[in-house]
């Protein structure tokens, strides 16, 4: 390992990795000492054994205050969805992983498809700071945006108390939700693929690389199917190689 990328990636001597504590798909537990444990955990604890330190996970409640951390020295590598928005201050790898993001909407809506959506006099409810609700935000154009800080609880809390139209996720959590609102529908399709990365700072040229290299090859061994199959996730999948 070139002591140049540890230079960058672990400049403390320890991996410090930024973990999004709100995404349950990639986030499933803890371990005995308060770790978190999971996909994203089981990644970042991979890339430090590579570059031969100890991993450290930061742990941030919502993704969006990991990136808010970015070029703070708070995190040395972050575990989160790759958006525009956020990349103006990280460089990030391709997806490892990718979740399926799509609507609920309430007992006898009329909205029966995607098309039907982003329409004037429709309201939906989405997380504030979520990957899907920044694409959201980039893309819906006639329907009023809603967006709800404090997790997926809370949004749907306020698409519930509000009785809004749409209300956009996560497909595994929307079928959850589902089951709580007797009549709801989940829409087939999706909006988007949440595409789930590995960041470091823009100034890490070397590490950068390494991590692209390290993603590439995670996903092409089959490293990534076995964290997926290790922690029992439903409605994670290996994102395919980069183009």
């Amino acid at each position: 390992m070139s002591p140049e990328i540890v230079a960058e990636l672990a400049p403390t001597g320890v991996l410090r990795a930024g973990i999004n504590m709100g995404n349950f798909l990639l986030v499933t537990g803890r371990a005995e000492n308060g770790d978190p444990t999971g996909v994203s955990p089981s990644m970042a604890r991979e890339i430090a054994g590579r570059l031969g330190v100890p991993v450290q996970y930061v742990q941030y409640a919502r993704p969006s205050e990991l990136a808010d951390a970015a070029g703070t020295g708070a995190w040395d590598i972050g575990l989160i969805g790759a958006e525009p928005q956020r990349a103006a201050k990280i460089a990030f790898t391709a997806a490892y992983c990718e979740i399926e993001a799509t609507y609920l909407v309430p007992p006898g809506s009329p909205i029966t498809d995607m098309s039907q959506v982003d329409v004037k006099g429709n309201r939906i409810v989405s997380s504030a700071g979520a990957a899907y609700t920044l694409w959201l935000e980039r893309n819906i154009r006639h329907a009023e945006l809603i967006l709800v800080p404090g997790g997926g609880g809370a949004a749907f809390k306020a698409f519930l108390d509000g009785k809004q139209e749409v209300y956009a996720g996560l497909r595994p959590g929307l079928l959850t939700d589902v089951e709580t609102l007797p009549g709801s529908r989940i829409l087939d399709g999706q909006f988007m693929a949440v595409q789930q990365a590995i960041g470091t700072a823009k100034s890490n040229s070397k590490g950068a690389a390494f991590l692209k290299a390290f993603v590439e090859e995670a996903k092409a061994s089959g490293l990534v199917a076995r964290f997926i199959a290790e922690h029992k996730v439903r409605g994670l999948s290996v994102a395919p190689p980069a183009a």
